[in-house]
Parts: structure tokens; C-alpha cells; sequence
């Protein structure tokens, strides 16, 4: 029998630049997408909970301990890229509901194209602005809102405001969890602005990072939790700390001290989150 042919890059306009999708050669059914050469996600077909990237992989902490193992949960995805997360999600507990919003029509084209989605997983995909369907979804119809948002490598400025996560507080359900990828580095004016708005709306924050980042000491990613009832600290500290690349996970009295007087900002003064150094994102 022949064997199957190797895969190729597949390179490709869409909506927001150039899009690459770069087979793995260490496992068969895997490839990395890139934007404009910023890495955008990582999605092995055959293993859909192998997940390469570290903020991804907190992310996907998250999203095991807000609920016993296995419980479906309902999910809105802004941000959509890969569907990495979504797989993940649908492989970990099946039954769950999951409405993803990526703004890029071409780009999901170009993921429905090369690496589809299994038959009856629970994932529906709009090609909607993140920003208008927040607005647009039910009140009280998530567990959990994930967001993964950037233009480029930039999280838009729409999707940084105080008006933004009130909407956000809205869709959630009154124990649901907001998670979000940020990207930023010392003195934190960014997150800083971010935790402050989501101050004002939920009782209970916290931040995953690795302490490099924390510190200071470079630019890096950083999730944002926020919810109105209790996160489990220590169960997601235990699952950060023993990652490949550790994390520690801030909160309380830390995370006051980080916010400080930073005030929330509002739809008229936000801004795109911190151009990312030159090769902060990048690959070859």
C-alpha cells in the first residue's frame, strides 16, 4: 500500500493578512497557523488535547476546574482561529455547548478547509465581530467566556474597555468564569487598566503568568480570570506550577497591589493592549 504523501505548508490571504498552516513533522496529523507570521494556534487532528502553547495550555486549566470533571459546560469562545481551545473542550467533556466568534471569514475557510471539526461535537462557528455578538448573546447563557482576541498581535481596542466587560458580566451566568489571553510587560499600564475593569464588576480576579513575566523581566502572555464567585486558586496554582514552562497564579492582596490606581477605561479612551518587541511572537 502507498504510503500517505508528506503534508505541505499551506499558505493563504484572509481577512486580517497571511495566513500559513505548517505541518508538524513529529506528529502526523498536527500543524501550527500563523498570521502574518505570529504564531496563532496549534491543533493536532488525531490528539485534540495536546496542547502546544502555554497560555493555551492555562486556558485549558480553566476550563477543567470550573466544573467537576466531565460536566458540560456551556461556552462562548471570542476568538476563534483554530479551535484549538473547542476541540480541547469537546474531547474533555462531551455534550457541552460551545459558540465560537472569529471575525475572519477567510481564516475559517481556511480551517474548515484543512482541519475540520469532528461530526456532532457541539461547536458552532460564526464569523461575527467579537465585540457585537458579546453584546448580541443571551443574558445568563455562559458558564464561561474564553477570549482569545488579537489583531494581529494586539488585542483591539473595543474589546479593552469597562463597557466591554460589563457586557461580558452580563452573558455570564452569576458562578461562570471570564477568561482571557492578554499580552504585556513592565509597568503593566495595560493590565493594570484591565484587572481594574473587571474589578468594578467581579468579587473574585486572578492571573496566571510565568514569573518572568510577572516580574517584569519580559514581555509575555498573562490570563485574566474574573468571576463573582469563588475561583479554585489552588487547584489551578497545583496545574500551573507543573507545566513545562510553570506559572504562578496571582490573586487577593497581589493583585491589589498590581491594580493600585489604575482606573477603569472606558470605550472613549481605550486602546489597543502594548505593540508586542520585535520577535516576541514570531517564528521562522
Amino acid at each position: 500500500m502507498a504510503e500517505a504523501p508528506e503534508p505541505i505548508p499551506v499558505t493563504r490571504p484572509v481577512d486580517c493578512g497571511t495566513a500559513r498552516l505548517l505541518p508538524d513533522v513529529d506528529r502526523p496529523r498536527a500543524w501550527l497557523l500563523t498570521v502574518d507570521g505570529a504564531p496563532q494556534s496549534y491543533v493536532d487532528l488525531d490528539a485534540p488535547t495536546h496542547l502546544e502553547f502555554e497560555y493555551v495550555r492555562r486556558l485549558a486549566h480553566v476550563l477543567d476546574e470550573v466544573a467537576a470533571p466531565g460536566e458540560p459546560l456551556d461556552v462562548l469562545h471570542l476568538g476563534g482561529g483554530a479551535l484549538t481551545l473547542p476541540r480541547y473542550l469537546a474531547a474533555t467533556r462531551p455534550r457541552s455547548r460551545q459558540d465560537v466568534i472569529e471575525a475572519d471569514r477567510g481564516l475559517l475557510a481556511l480551517v474548515a478547509e484543512h482541519l475540520p471539526l469532528p461530526d456532532a461535537c457541539g461547536i458552532a462557528v460564526h464569523p461575527q465581530d467579537a465585540r457585537s455578538a458579546l453584546e448580541a448573546a443571551p443574558t445568563a447563557g455562559a458558564d464561561v467566556i474564553v477570549a482569545d482576541v488579537f489583531g494581529g498581535s494586539r488585542v483591539p481596542a473595543q474589546l479593552t474597555s469597562v463597557e466591554y466587560a460589563q457586557a461580558a458580566a452580563r452573558v455570564l451566568r452569576p458562578d461562570g468564569c471570564y477568561a482571557a489571553n492578554l499580552a504585556d510587560s513592565a509597568p503593566f499600564g495595560f493590565l493594570r487598566g484591565q484587572l481594574a475593569n473587571f474589578a468594578t464588576l467581579f468579587e473574585h480576579l486572578a492571573l496566571i503568568a510565568e514569573p518572568s513575566v510577572l516580574r517584569g523581566r519580559r514581555f509575555g502572555n498573562a490570563v485574566l480570570l474574573a468571576s463573582r464567585a469563588e475561583l479554585p486558586i489552588a487547584a489551578l496554582a497545583r496545574r500551573a506550577a507543573a507545566d513545562a514552562f510553570p506559572a504562578r497564579v496571582e490573586h487577593g492582596a497581589a493583585l491589589r497591589r498590581l491594580i493600585a490606581d489604575a482606573a477603569p477605561v472606558r470605550d472613549a479612551e481605550a486602546v489597543a493592549s502594548p505593540v508586542p518587541p520585535d520577535g516576541a511572537f514570531s517564528v521562522g
